[in-house]
């Protein structure tokens, strides 16, 4: 699949590839790649299927997703590039690592482990609130945000879901994720990530300090499947550690790949 993309920083310098999270989408990520553009490499944006102004499909999982990728960087010429993904993005770049590990020179996972979860229900609830608001009852953003209240008491989780909220034309608004694709594939997106080989290159593990997508006792596997792997908290920030602290994520993520 054709994925639409953003781009910052000069052609020739050292690529990096970042993949958003579920619900996400490239606009997302903007101000951390202008970052690390300003360091001196060349990164890319793409959305992923199904998210942000990338097609829409009913097949979303791991080997679809490391597809797409692999498709955008043999389109771009990019032989080896930096891979930084968050949550969902995080699966897809340890799978993408695991099949084509020549193509990946250093890898940086946000807040994901390569294994299993069970926040699968946890989504759906999510989703299927999304889905029961009527959005042609709606005359603005600034209503439908009123109307998501009520069904999600998170205000940065409201927040961040309405970021895919776009006009389709002059009265009519929509989602630009594309909630019936995920919600049928939701067992693909939390499934564990897994390898016969481990990805032997340089690895950074970055995770939320208040966030339990990492937790401790993953770490041996964590270590076991990326050898070459460390693992960094950022205080007092939770899942969407990028968003909270991005300062210091940027940095944890510029002294690995280029310190």
């Amino acid at each position: 699949m054709e994925l639409f993309y953003r781009e910052v920083g000069e052609a020739g310098s050292q690529p990096l590839v970042i993949l958003h999270g579920l619900f996400g989408m490239s606009d997302n990520w903007m101000s951390i790649a202008k970052e690390l553009a300003d360091e001196g490499l060349h990164v890319y944006v793409p959305d992923q299927r199904n998210h942000g102004r990338s097609g829409h499909s009913a097949i979303h999982n791991y080997p679809a997703m490391v597809d797409d990728l692999l498709e955008f960087m043999d389109a771009r010429e990019l032989e080896m590039a930096y891979l930084l993904g968050h949550s969902m993005g995080g699966k897809t770049a340890m799978q993408f690592a695991f099949d084509y590990p020549e193509r990946v020179q250093k890898l940086v996972v946000a807040d994901m482990s390569p294994a299993r979860s069970d926040r699968g229900d946890i989504h759906s609830g999510i989703i299927d609130s999304l889905l029961g608001i009527k959005l042609e009852d709606y005359a603005s953003r600034q209503e439908v945000s009123g109307a998501m209240k009520g069904h999600i008491s998170n205000e940065r989780l409201r927040h961040f879901l309405q970021k895919n909220l776009f006009w389709k034309d002059r009265g009519s608004l929509g989602w630009r994720v594309n909630l019936d694709a995920v919600r049928e594939n939701l067992q693909e997106i939390f499934q564990a990530i897994d390898s016969p080989v481990a990805f032997p290159k340089p690895t950074l593990f970055i995770r939320g300090g208040r966030s339990d997508y990492v937790p401790d006792e993953e770490i041996p596997l964590i270590k076991d499947r990326f050898p070459q792997s460390q693992v960094k908290t950022i205080q007092g920030a939770s899942h969407w550690l990028h968003a909270e602290d991005p300062a210091g994520f940027t940095k944890e993520v510029s002294f690995f790949l280029l310190g």
